[in-house]
């Protein structure tokens, strides 16, 4: 087995098993405890994998954050199952605060319900939703992200203190059992403050952003009250979740 190839197995090992010591690699694919050393050291300076004592692990943090163009081409299909759901728990006359998440906006451009007014960080959001009949738009003010198209920073927050909501509809980057999680501490924040401003607290999230652990902690799960999803999670967050209950509105079950 060539070099590559025998790299390629270790990570498939490393899948199913999380971790994977020295002597593994020795007996699994038959080298030397020089080389499976070396295969290990290859790997860690891809940056596919951490080293420890002894062996490896795959690296818990997701990194890798989308611009807003990238989020509004990811799984189209899982974002309207949840944004057709989402939609659903809105009533006549519910004053509504949004985040910046791609499948939010899907979720409030679908409604068909009136009388709302919407305050928003999101640029695309605003633009998108002040035409609507029934829909009066407000703006947070603030420095602008050029990338994901949201306010943030003290002026945001600031403006954003003088308000009051139903609901809050958020996107989420990571939900693991210990909360909703993000890779950006000055959005985490933002979001964290919104959820002050709201007598309910509505999640967002497809099944990719179960399990994924990153940088900063935005909440507890006690804090949110429902997450509106396209498949159910795994067992230990699922059993987090009821633990904390929080309500999980799941688009497969429900267009059964």
């Amino acid at each position: 087995m060539f070099q590559e190839e025998r790299l390629e197995a270790i990570l498939h090992y490393l899948q199913d098993h999380q971790r994977i010591s020295v002597q593994d690699v020795v007996e699994q694919f038959g080298v030397s405890r020089d080389t499976a050393r070396r295969d290990i050291v290859k790997l860690e300076e891809q940056g596919r994998i951490l080293r420890t004592r002894g062996g490896a692990v795959l690296p818990t943090l997701t990194k890798k954050s989308y611009s807003y163009q990238e989020r509004m081409q990811l799984d189209l299909g899982g974002k309207r199952s949840i944004a057709a759901i989402a939609a659903g728990l809105v009533k006549d006359g519910d004053y509504l605060l949004l985040d910046a998440s791609t499948t939010v906006q899907l979720a409030i451009e679908s409604l068909e319900t009136t009388d709302h007014v919407i305050i928003t960080s999101s640029l695309a959001a605003a633009s998108s939703l002040a035409a609507k009949k029934g829909f009066h738009v407000k703006l947070l003010g603030g420095d602008v992200h050029p990338e994901d198209q949201y306010a943030y920073g003290s002026r945001t927050i600031e403006n954003l203190s003088d308000y009051h909501v139903d609901k809050l509809f958020i996107g989420a980057c990571g939900i693991t059992p210990h909360g909703l999680v993000s890779p950006s501490e000055e959005s985490g924040y933002l979001i964290k403050e919104m959820m002050k401003r709201a007598d309910q607290v509505v999640v967002l999230a497809d099944h990719t952003k179960f399990g994924k652990s990153m940088l900063y902690r935005v909440a507890e799960l006690h804090q949110l009250d429902i997450i509106v999803t396209d498949q159910k999670p795994s067992a230990d967050l699922l059993e987090a979740l009821q633990r904390h209950e929080v309500e999980l509105l799941v688009a497969d079950d429900l267009h059964k």
